[in-house]
């Protein structure tokens, strides 16, 4: 069974410059994404010290209405938002 750690570790090149990425890309039209970045650094450190991390997946499910992907973006933050959904929905199977 992959855990959440493992998860992210496997994708956390991509991931990382995604979340950077969207910001530069979608930040003036969608300023959540800053909080989208954070979050994200945050829930890795957590991972790594291996918190609970239903907390950081709460925020990120607000941050981003539910990973709702909003039609005007791209598919670099259509593909961000379904890693984290998927990394949420491995946190909710432990």
């Amino acid at each position: 069974m992959t855990t959440v750690k493992d998860y992210l570790d496997e994708r956390h090149d991509k991931l990382d410059f995604y979340t950077r990425a969207i910001t530069n890309a979608h930040g003036q039209n969608h300023p959540e994404v800053f909080d989208v970045r954070q979050q994200y650094v945050k829930l890795c450190l957590d991972a790594s010290n291996h918190k609970d991390l239903s907390d950081n997946f709460a925020k990120l499910r607000q941050t981003t209405k539910d990973y709702a992907i909003p039609g005007d973006v791209c598919p670099v933050f259509e593909a961000t938002y379904h890693m984290l959904k998927t990394a949420d929905a491995i946190n909710a199977q432990i």
